[in-house]
């Protein structure tokens, strides 16, 4: 019998976020020979709903349908959705049917209006990086891991941005049909079957920003420009023309970390510029921006970044395209 998998989808949803899942789920059927799951796209109304990107989705249904029989139910999201106004009816059919659904939960921002229902509370859930911790502070009964791609805790399942709505739907076929239909169904997505890292690797929150009183800011653009150099303390409460212990006070107070750790995240932006570039291994990498060897550059990246200096270097340069020389 078939599982039926329903995606709610607002006003100005994410087109991948429902696109994405849904061709996962697609394809576990064309792979399995038979229709596993049967497929559902439900909008506030049963009009067309305008995407992101202005293209138009009509979904099989709205809320003032019945939806018989659902076994997953996901609530894609939209940028913007944190601040739209809450549309009461949408929330009490999401929590009306999520209580009958086998498993329920969102993809990116969708976890806004999910939480909403209060069939979040005192879960651990994931969304999108760069929403994590406005979702965190509005809905605090709730445990956001901003690392995550994807979380499942008890029958709630959540994605993190956009592509990741496709791991954790290949998650859910792995579960509901087993790991070799899984595998072949990454393969013929072109995807991974389970994608190194977590997605703070993406992402560019926490980038080492110029704040603070000008003195200050002009020693964060050297250590910007200089991250090979010694940055102890010592050192930059000297340039700085502060005693070590009074400098390191007006830096955590201004800056709102430490200077050790404002280093460290210099340090790790600008190996992620070399490595994006794809021209130079970890180990020189290291080298160039301040650490005895390549064990402190990947210490530091699973620190920040949750992966490994080679595993973010093959994300980017490994499907760089293949430059073609032409005769003639």
């Amino acid at each position: 019998m078939s599982k039926t998998i329903a995606i709610f989808a607002c006003p100005g949803v994410q087109m991948l976020d429902v696109s994405g899942p849904l061709d996962v789920f697609a394809e576990a059927n064309r792979q399995g020979g038979k229709p596993h799951y049967l497929l559902r796209v439900v909008g506030a109304s049963a009009r067309a709903i305008e995407s992101s990107s202005g293209m138009r989705l009509m979904p099989n249904l709205g809320i003032l349908e019945d939806l018989k029989g659902v076994h997953t139910l996901l609530v894609a999201g939209a940028p913007g959705i944190a601040a739209a106004p809450v549309n009461r009816s949408a929330i009490e059919w999401l929590r009306r049917h999520a209580r009958k659904a086998r498993r329920y939960g969102s993809i990116c921002s969708g976890a806004f209006m999910l939480a909403e229902t209060g069939l979040l509370e005192g879960r651990r859930i994931t969304t999108h990086w760069n929403v994590a911790e406005e979702l965190q502070q509005r809905y605090p009964g709730l445990t956001v891991e901003a690392d995550a791609l994807y979380m499942r805790d008890g029958p709630v399942c959540t994605a993190a941005g956009v592509t990741a709505g496709m791991d954790l739907a290949l998650a859910l076929v792995e579960e509901d049909l087993g790991r070799e239909l899984a595998l072949r169904v990454a393969s013929q997505l072109v995807m991974f079957f389970k994608r190194p890292g977590g997605q703070l690797q993406f992402s560019r929150h926490g980038v080492a920003e110029v704040a603070g009183r000008s003195t200050l800011q002009e020693l964060q653009r050297w250590i910007g420009a200089h991250p090979a150099e010694n940055h102890s303390v010592a050192v930059l409460a000297k340039r700085a023309g502060l005693s070590p212990r009074h400098f390191a006070r007006v830096f955590q107070q201004e800056m709102g970390m430490t200077p050790g750790d404002y280093v460290e995240v210099s340090r790790v932006e600008a190996a992620r510029r070399l490595l994006e570039a794809g021209h130079a291994a970890p180990k020189r990498v290291a080298a160039t921006c301040g650490y005895a060897n390549v064990n402190g550059l990947r210490r530091a990246f699973l620190r920040r970044l949750g992966t490994t200096p080679a595993n973010y270097r093959r994300s980017y340069a490994g499907g760089q395209l293949a430059r073609v020389s032409e005769a003639g």
